[in-house]
Protein backbone atom coordinates (compact mmCIF):
# COMPACT_ATOMS: atom_id res chain seq x y z
CA UNK A 1 0.00 0.00 0.00
CA UNK A 2 1.32 3.42 -0.90
CA UNK A 3 2.35 5.56 2.04
CA UNK A 4 0.90 8.74 0.50
CA UNK A 5 -2.53 7.99 -0.97
CA UNK A 6 -4.13 9.64 -3.91
CA UNK A 7 -7.10 11.64 -2.66
CA UNK A 8 -9.93 13.37 -4.38
CA UNK A 9 -10.34 17.10 -4.05
CA UNK A 10 -13.22 19.35 -3.08
CA UNK A 11 -15.90 18.03 -5.40
CA UNK A 12 -16.84 15.00 -7.45
CA UNK A 13 -16.68 17.03 -10.67
CA UNK A 14 -13.01 17.83 -10.26
CA UNK A 15 -10.49 15.39 -8.83
CA UNK A 16 -7.13 16.46 -7.47
CA UNK A 17 -4.34 14.03 -6.72
CA UNK A 18 -2.42 14.82 -3.55
CA UNK A 19 1.10 13.42 -3.30
CA UNK A 20 3.04 13.47 -0.08
CA UNK A 21 2.78 15.24 3.26
CA UNK A 22 3.23 18.75 1.83
CA UNK A 23 0.10 18.57 -0.32
CA UNK A 24 -1.88 16.87 2.44
CA UNK A 25 -0.95 19.67 4.86
CA UNK A 26 -1.95 22.27 2.28
CA UNK A 27 -5.31 20.54 1.69
CA UNK A 28 -6.38 20.51 5.35
CA UNK A 29 -7.98 24.01 5.50
CA UNK A 30 -9.98 23.23 2.35
CA UNK A 31 -11.19 19.95 3.80
CA UNK A 32 -12.44 21.68 6.95
CA UNK A 33 -13.38 25.13 5.60
CA UNK A 34 -11.08 26.85 8.11
CA UNK A 35 -7.59 26.58 9.57
CA UNK A 36 -7.86 24.21 12.54
CA UNK A 37 -6.06 25.40 15.64
CA UNK A 38 -5.36 23.38 18.77
CA UNK A 39 -7.12 20.47 17.07
CA UNK A 40 -6.81 16.83 16.20
CA UNK A 41 -8.38 16.14 12.80
CA UNK A 42 -8.99 12.66 11.36
CA UNK A 43 -10.20 11.96 7.82
CA UNK A 44 -11.23 8.63 6.33
CA UNK A 45 -10.01 7.38 2.94
CA UNK A 46 -12.05 5.09 0.71
CA UNK A 47 -11.25 3.03 -2.37
CA UNK A 48 -8.06 2.51 -4.30
CA UNK A 49 -7.73 6.20 -5.07
CA UNK A 50 -8.11 7.25 -1.45
CA UNK A 51 -11.30 9.30 -1.74
CA UNK A 52 -11.77 11.59 1.25
CA UNK A 53 -14.77 10.63 3.37
CA UNK A 54 -15.91 11.44 6.88
CA UNK A 55 -13.85 13.86 8.94
CA UNK A 56 -13.71 14.51 12.64
CA UNK A 57 -12.21 17.35 14.68
CA UNK A 58 -11.67 17.69 18.41
CA UNK A 59 -9.68 20.02 20.61
CA UNK A 60 -6.41 18.42 21.70
CA UNK A 61 -6.78 17.47 25.38
CA UNK A 62 -4.51 19.56 27.56
CA UNK A 63 -3.57 16.63 29.79
CA UNK A 64 -1.56 13.85 28.18
CA UNK A 65 -3.28 11.45 30.60
CA UNK A 66 -6.45 11.85 28.51
CA UNK A 67 -4.78 11.02 25.19
CA UNK A 68 -5.22 7.21 25.26
CA UNK A 69 -8.93 7.41 26.09
CA UNK A 70 -9.59 10.20 23.59
CA UNK A 71 -7.68 8.36 20.84
CA UNK A 72 -9.77 5.22 21.37
CA UNK A 73 -13.00 7.22 21.32
CA UNK A 74 -12.05 9.14 18.18
CA UNK A 75 -11.07 5.98 16.30
CA UNK A 76 -14.26 4.16 17.23
CA UNK A 77 -16.50 7.16 16.49
CA UNK A 78 -14.94 7.79 13.08
CA UNK A 79 -14.76 4.18 11.90
CA UNK A 80 -18.13 3.02 13.24
CA UNK A 81 -19.80 6.18 11.98
CA UNK A 82 -18.37 5.65 8.48
CA UNK A 83 -19.66 2.08 8.49
CA UNK A 84 -23.18 3.20 9.38
CA UNK A 85 -23.22 5.93 6.74
CA UNK A 86 -21.40 4.47 3.77
CA UNK A 87 -18.71 1.84 4.10
CA UNK A 88 -15.84 0.88 6.33
CA UNK A 89 -12.85 3.15 5.59
CA UNK A 90 -9.81 1.65 3.93
CA UNK A 91 -7.41 4.00 5.73
CA UNK A 92 -7.18 7.20 7.76
CA UNK A 93 -5.01 10.31 7.73
CA UNK A 94 -4.66 12.43 10.86
CA UNK A 95 -3.45 15.93 11.68
CA UNK A 96 -2.31 17.43 15.00
CA UNK A 97 -2.53 21.22 14.77
CA UNK A 98 -1.15 23.27 17.64
CA UNK A 99 1.04 26.36 17.72
CA UNK A 100 4.04 26.44 20.08
CA UNK A 101 3.23 27.41 23.68
CA UNK A 102 5.34 28.61 26.63
CA UNK A 103 8.42 29.37 24.57
CA UNK A 104 8.42 26.08 22.66
CA UNK A 105 9.77 25.72 19.16
CA UNK A 106 7.67 24.03 16.54
CA UNK A 107 9.92 21.00 16.73
CA UNK A 108 9.41 20.77 20.50
CA UNK A 109 5.64 20.97 20.02
CA UNK A 110 5.84 18.15 17.51
CA UNK A 111 7.85 15.97 19.89
CA UNK A 112 5.50 16.71 22.79
CA UNK A 113 2.54 15.52 20.71
CA UNK A 114 4.30 12.43 19.34
CA UNK A 115 2.82 10.05 21.97
CA UNK A 116 -0.67 11.25 21.03
CA UNK A 117 0.07 10.61 17.34
CA UNK A 118 1.28 7.12 18.14
CA UNK A 119 -1.80 6.43 20.26
CA UNK A 120 -4.08 7.47 17.38
CA UNK A 121 -2.29 5.03 15.07
CA UNK A 122 -2.57 2.23 17.63
CA UNK A 123 -6.27 2.89 18.27
CA UNK A 124 -7.17 2.78 14.58
CA UNK A 125 -4.96 -0.26 14.00
CA UNK A 126 -6.79 -2.10 16.78
CA UNK A 127 -9.93 -1.67 14.66
CA UNK A 128 -8.10 -2.98 11.56
CA UNK A 129 -7.93 0.39 9.80
CA UNK A 130 -4.39 1.63 9.08
CA UNK A 131 -3.32 5.24 9.54
CA UNK A 132 -1.30 6.12 6.45
CA UNK A 133 -0.12 9.52 7.61
CA UNK A 134 -0.08 11.65 10.75
CA UNK A 135 1.06 15.24 10.33
CA UNK A 136 1.91 17.81 12.98
CA UNK A 137 1.26 21.41 11.89
CA UNK A 138 2.79 24.03 14.18
CA UNK A 139 4.20 27.50 13.69
CA UNK A 140 3.59 27.53 9.90
CA UNK A 141 5.61 24.33 9.48
CA UNK A 142 4.68 20.66 9.28
CA UNK A 143 6.25 17.35 10.26
CA UNK A 144 5.38 13.75 9.38
CA UNK A 145 5.25 11.19 12.20
CA UNK A 146 5.28 8.41 9.60
CA UNK A 147 7.91 9.29 7.00
CA UNK A 148 11.43 8.32 8.12
CA UNK A 149 13.20 9.97 5.17
CA UNK A 150 15.05 13.11 6.35
CA UNK A 151 15.47 14.24 2.75
CA UNK A 152 11.75 15.04 2.41
CA UNK A 153 10.79 15.25 6.10
CA UNK A 154 13.73 16.86 7.95
CA UNK A 155 13.86 17.24 11.73
CA UNK A 156 13.28 21.01 11.50
CA UNK A 157 10.10 20.43 9.49
CA UNK A 158 8.98 21.92 6.21
CA UNK A 159 7.33 25.31 5.68
CA UNK A 160 3.68 25.33 4.71
CA UNK A 161 2.86 26.50 1.21
CA UNK A 162 2.05 30.17 0.78
CA UNK A 163 -1.73 30.64 0.90
CA UNK A 164 -3.36 30.53 -2.51
CA UNK A 165 -0.32 29.26 -4.39
CA UNK A 166 -0.97 25.49 -4.56
CA UNK A 167 -2.88 23.33 -6.99
CA UNK A 168 -5.36 22.58 -4.23
CA UNK A 169 -5.96 26.29 -3.67
CA UNK A 170 -6.65 26.82 -7.36
CA UNK A 171 -9.05 23.87 -7.47
CA UNK A 172 -10.85 25.07 -4.35
CA UNK A 173 -11.25 28.55 -5.83
CA UNK A 174 -12.65 27.04 -9.00
CA UNK A 175 -15.11 24.94 -6.97
CA UNK A 176 -16.20 27.93 -4.88
CA UNK A 177 -14.75 26.59 -1.62
CA UNK A 178 -13.69 29.28 0.84
CA UNK A 179 -11.41 29.12 3.85
CA UNK A 180 -12.94 31.30 6.58
CA UNK A 181 -9.79 32.01 8.54
CA UNK A 182 -8.76 30.26 11.72
CA UNK A 183 -10.89 28.22 14.07
CA UNK A 184 -10.22 30.82 16.79
CA UNK A 185 -11.66 33.57 14.59
CA UNK A 186 -14.81 31.54 13.89
CA UNK A 187 -15.27 30.66 17.54
CA UNK A 188 -14.83 34.30 18.56
CA UNK A 189 -18.15 35.12 16.86
CA UNK A 190 -19.88 32.61 19.15
CA UNK A 191 -17.98 32.87 22.42
CA UNK A 192 -19.80 34.37 25.44
CA UNK A 193 -18.80 37.82 26.62
CA UNK A 194 -16.45 38.23 29.54
CA UNK A 195 -17.89 39.16 32.92
CA UNK A 196 -16.46 42.69 32.61
CA UNK A 197 -17.86 43.48 29.16
CA UNK A 198 -21.16 41.77 29.96
CA UNK A 199 -21.94 43.25 33.37
CA UNK A 200 -25.30 44.67 32.25
CA UNK A 201 -26.19 41.38 30.58
CA UNK A 202 -25.33 39.50 33.76
CA UNK A 203 -27.75 41.67 35.76
CA UNK A 204 -30.47 41.01 33.17
CA UNK A 205 -29.86 37.26 33.30
CA UNK A 206 -30.04 37.28 37.08
CA UNK A 207 -33.33 39.17 36.98
CA UNK A 208 -34.79 36.94 34.27
CA UNK A 209 -33.72 33.84 36.15
CA UNK A 210 -35.38 35.01 39.36
CA UNK A 211 -38.64 35.67 37.51
CA UNK A 212 -38.69 32.78 35.03
CA UNK A 213 -37.26 29.81 36.95
CA UNK A 214 -40.43 29.26 39.03
CA UNK A 215 -42.50 29.45 35.83
CA UNK A 216 -40.29 26.97 33.96
CA UNK A 217 -40.61 24.49 36.83
CA UNK A 218 -44.41 24.58 36.54
CA UNK A 219 -45.73 22.53 33.62
CA UNK A 220 -48.61 24.80 32.63
CA UNK A 221 -46.73 28.03 33.12
CA UNK A 222 -43.77 26.59 31.20
CA UNK A 223 -45.95 26.43 28.10
CA UNK A 224 -46.82 30.07 28.56
CA UNK A 225 -43.12 30.94 28.82
CA UNK A 226 -42.43 28.88 25.71
CA UNK A 227 -45.10 30.70 23.73
CA UNK A 228 -43.80 34.09 24.86
CA UNK A 229 -40.22 33.07 24.02
CA UNK A 230 -41.16 32.02 20.49
CA UNK A 231 -43.13 35.24 19.92
CA UNK A 232 -40.14 37.28 21.07
CA UNK A 233 -37.86 35.22 18.82
CA UNK A 234 -40.11 35.96 15.85
CA UNK A 235 -39.97 39.69 16.54
CA UNK A 236 -36.20 39.66 16.93
CA UNK A 237 -35.75 37.65 13.72
CA UNK A 238 -37.86 40.19 11.84
CA UNK A 239 -35.85 43.01 13.40
CA UNK A 240 -32.50 41.48 12.43
CA UNK A 241 -33.76 40.63 8.97
CA UNK A 242 -34.45 44.30 8.26
CA UNK A 243 -30.94 45.39 9.27
CA UNK A 244 -28.64 46.25 6.34
CA UNK A 245 -25.98 43.70 5.39
CA UNK A 246 -22.43 44.54 6.50
CA UNK A 247 -19.11 42.78 7.00
CA UNK A 248 -19.33 39.83 9.47
CA UNK A 249 -17.57 41.59 12.35
CA UNK A 250 -19.66 44.74 11.95
CA UNK A 251 -22.81 42.65 11.57
CA UNK A 252 -22.18 40.99 14.93
CA UNK A 253 -21.74 44.37 16.62
CA UNK A 254 -24.90 45.69 14.97
CA UNK A 255 -26.89 42.58 15.95
CA UNK A 256 -25.80 42.99 19.57
CA UNK A 257 -27.03 46.57 19.53
CA UNK A 258 -30.42 45.56 18.12
CA UNK A 259 -31.13 43.14 20.98
CA UNK A 260 -31.53 44.56 24.48
CA UNK A 261 -30.05 42.83 27.51
CA UNK A 262 -33.55 42.05 28.81
CA UNK A 263 -34.65 40.54 25.50
CA UNK A 264 -31.50 38.42 25.29
CA UNK A 265 -31.95 37.22 28.89
CA UNK A 266 -35.57 36.20 28.29
CA UNK A 267 -34.60 34.31 25.14
CA UNK A 268 -31.64 32.54 26.77
CA UNK A 269 -33.71 31.35 29.74
CA UNK A 270 -36.67 30.41 27.55
CA UNK A 271 -34.55 28.27 25.21
CA UNK A 272 -33.47 26.06 28.11
CA UNK A 273 -36.84 24.32 27.71
CA UNK A 274 -36.44 21.47 25.23
CA UNK A 275 -39.85 21.84 23.55
CA UNK A 276 -39.33 25.57 23.05
CA UNK A 277 -35.86 24.97 21.61
CA UNK A 278 -37.19 22.30 19.23
CA UNK A 279 -39.87 24.64 17.95
CA UNK A 280 -37.27 27.37 17.50
CA UNK A 281 -35.32 24.93 15.32
CA UNK A 282 -38.08 25.21 12.72
CA UNK A 283 -36.53 28.53 11.56
CA UNK A 284 -34.12 26.37 9.53
CA UNK A 285 -34.85 27.34 5.94
CA UNK A 286 -36.43 29.97 3.78
CA UNK A 287 -36.04 33.75 3.95
CA UNK A 288 -35.85 33.90 7.76
CA UNK A 289 -33.11 31.28 8.23
CA UNK A 290 -30.19 33.72 7.97
CA UNK A 291 -31.74 36.17 10.44
CA UNK A 292 -32.46 33.27 12.82
CA UNK A 293 -28.81 32.21 12.58
CA UNK A 294 -27.75 35.74 13.51
CA UNK A 295 -30.10 35.66 16.50
CA UNK A 296 -28.73 32.35 17.81
CA UNK A 297 -25.16 33.62 17.43
CA UNK A 298 -25.97 36.83 19.26
CA UNK A 299 -27.64 34.92 22.11
CA UNK A 300 -24.62 32.64 22.46
CA UNK A 301 -22.41 35.71 22.86
CA UNK A 302 -24.71 37.04 25.59
CA UNK A 303 -24.33 33.97 27.84
CA UNK A 304 -21.89 35.77 30.08
CA UNK A 305 -20.26 33.91 33.00
CA UNK A 306 -21.51 32.09 34.99
CA UNK A 307 -24.23 31.34 32.41
CA UNK A 308 -21.84 29.79 29.84
CA UNK A 309 -23.58 26.41 29.92
CA UNK A 310 -26.79 28.10 28.80
CA UNK A 311 -25.02 28.85 25.49
CA UNK A 312 -25.40 25.19 24.48
CA UNK A 313 -28.98 25.81 23.33
CA UNK A 314 -28.40 28.82 21.02
CA UNK A 315 -25.10 27.32 19.79
CA UNK A 316 -26.85 24.09 18.85
CA UNK A 317 -29.53 26.05 17.02
CA UNK A 318 -26.79 28.02 15.21
CA UNK A 319 -25.12 24.76 14.23
CA UNK A 320 -28.40 23.28 13.06
CA UNK A 321 -29.31 26.26 10.86
CA UNK A 322 -25.77 26.36 9.41
CA UNK A 323 -25.92 22.66 8.57
CA UNK A 324 -29.46 22.90 7.21
CA UNK A 325 -28.44 25.75 4.88
CA UNK A 326 -25.34 23.95 3.60
CA UNK A 327 -22.61 25.58 5.70
CA UNK A 328 -21.01 22.48 7.23
CA UNK A 329 -17.79 24.16 8.46
CA UNK A 330 -19.72 26.74 10.48
CA UNK A 331 -22.03 23.98 11.75
CA UNK A 332 -19.12 21.90 13.03
CA UNK A 333 -17.62 24.88 14.83
CA UNK A 334 -20.89 25.88 16.53
CA UNK A 335 -21.79 22.32 17.55
CA UNK A 336 -18.27 21.63 18.79
CA UNK A 337 -18.41 24.76 20.93
CA UNK A 338 -21.83 23.76 22.27
CA UNK A 339 -20.38 20.44 23.42
CA UNK A 340 -17.43 22.20 24.98
CA UNK A 341 -19.82 24.18 27.20
CA UNK A 342 -22.04 21.15 27.88
CA UNK A 343 -20.55 17.78 26.80
CA UNK A 344 -23.85 16.01 27.62
CA UNK A 345 -26.17 18.19 25.52
CA UNK A 346 -27.94 15.46 23.58
CA UNK A 347 -29.25 17.53 20.66
CA UNK A 348 -25.75 18.88 19.96
CA UNK A 349 -24.26 15.38 20.22
CA UNK A 350 -26.67 13.99 17.64
CA UNK A 351 -26.27 16.89 15.20
CA UNK A 352 -22.48 16.93 15.57
CA UNK A 353 -22.21 13.23 14.78
CA UNK A 354 -24.59 13.47 11.82
CA UNK A 355 -22.80 16.51 10.39
CA UNK A 356 -19.37 14.91 10.75
CA UNK A 357 -20.62 11.79 8.99
CA UNK A 358 -21.85 13.84 6.05
CA UNK A 359 -25.51 12.88 6.45
CA UNK A 360 -28.27 14.79 4.67
CA UNK A 361 -30.09 17.22 7.00
CA UNK A 362 -33.26 16.86 4.94
CA UNK A 363 -34.41 13.91 7.06
CA UNK A 364 -34.51 16.08 10.17
CA UNK A 365 -36.03 18.97 8.24
CA UNK A 366 -38.92 16.71 7.21
CA UNK A 367 -39.48 15.72 10.84
CA UNK A 368 -39.64 19.34 11.95
CA UNK A 369 -41.96 20.25 9.10
CA UNK A 370 -44.20 17.35 10.12
CA UNK A 371 -44.34 18.51 13.74
CA UNK A 372 -45.19 22.01 12.58
CA UNK A 373 -48.02 20.64 10.43
CA UNK A 374 -49.39 18.56 13.31
CA UNK A 375 -49.49 21.61 15.57
CA UNK A 376 -51.30 23.59 12.90
CA UNK A 377 -53.88 20.81 12.53
CA UNK A 378 -54.39 20.63 16.31
CA UNK A 379 -54.83 24.40 16.41
CA UNK A 380 -57.44 24.29 13.64
CA UNK A 381 -59.38 21.47 15.33
CA UNK A 382 -59.27 23.30 18.66
CA UNK A 383 -60.58 26.46 17.01
CA UNK A 384 -63.41 24.50 15.40
CA UNK A 385 -64.39 22.92 18.74
CA UNK A 386 -64.38 26.28 20.48
CA UNK A 387 -66.47 27.85 17.73
CA UNK A 388 -68.99 24.99 17.90
CA UNK A 389 -69.20 24.90 21.69
CA UNK A 390 -69.65 28.63 22.22
CA UNK A 391 -72.46 30.02 20.05
CA UNK A 392 -72.81 33.75 19.98
CA UNK A 393 -75.33 35.07 22.51
CA UNK A 394 -76.97 38.48 22.58
CA UNK A 395 -76.86 39.94 26.09
CA UNK A 396 -79.97 41.70 27.41
CA UNK A 397 -79.83 45.44 27.15
CA UNK A 398 -78.51 47.19 30.21
CA UNK A 399 -76.50 44.23 31.51
CA UNK A 400 -72.75 44.41 31.40
CA UNK A 401 -69.97 42.46 33.00
CA UNK A 402 -66.82 44.10 34.20
CA UNK A 403 -63.53 42.23 34.72
CA UNK A 404 -61.01 43.76 37.03
CA UNK A 405 -57.45 42.76 37.74
CA UNK A 406 -57.37 40.12 35.02
CA UNK A 407 -54.13 39.21 33.34
CA UNK A 408 -54.05 37.86 29.81
CA UNK A 409 -52.11 34.57 29.80
CA UNK A 410 -49.02 34.44 27.66
CA UNK A 411 -48.71 38.21 27.44
CA UNK A 412 -44.95 38.09 27.35
CA UNK A 413 -41.95 37.22 29.51
CA UNK A 414 -41.33 40.88 30.33
CA UNK A 415 -44.85 41.33 31.78
CA UNK A 416 -44.49 38.18 33.86
CA UNK A 417 -41.17 39.36 35.22
CA UNK A 418 -42.75 42.61 36.38
CA UNK A 419 -45.60 40.81 38.13
CA UNK A 420 -43.72 37.78 39.46
CA UNK A 421 -42.60 37.82 43.06
CA UNK A 422 -38.80 37.54 43.26
CA UNK A 423 -37.62 34.17 44.41
CA UNK A 424 -34.23 32.95 45.48
CA UNK A 425 -31.57 34.83 43.58
CA UNK A 426 -29.81 32.33 41.33
CA UNK A 427 -27.49 32.81 38.41
CA UNK A 428 -27.70 29.40 36.85
CA UNK A 429 -31.36 29.57 35.94
CA UNK A 430 -32.96 26.28 34.97
CA UNK A 431 -32.78 23.85 32.12
CA UNK A 432 -35.67 21.55 31.42
CA UNK A 433 -34.34 19.34 28.67
CA UNK A 434 -31.53 18.74 26.28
Amino acid sequence: MNKHPESTGPSEEQQITLRGPAELADALPYLMGFHPSDSVVMVTLHGGRGRFGARLRLAIPQSSLEWPTVADQLAECLIKGSERRDARPDAIVAFLCQDPVDGETGNQTMERLRPFAQRLRTACGALDVPVLEVLCISGNRFWSYVCPDARCCPAEGNPLAMPGTSVMAAAATYAGIQVRGSLREMEARLTPLTRTSGAAQLRALDAAGSAMVPLLLDRERRQEVGGATLKLAGRLIDRLGKAPATAPSLADINDDRLISDEEAASMILGLQDRETRDRAAEWMEGPKAHAALRLWRALARRCVAPYEEHAAAPLTLAGWVSWSTGDEPAARVALGLALRFDPHYTFAQLLHEACNQGLDPETLRRCLRGERGKRADRHDRRAERVAGARPTRVRPAGRTRTRTGSTRPGSGAADRRRSARPGVQGRRGTRTGR
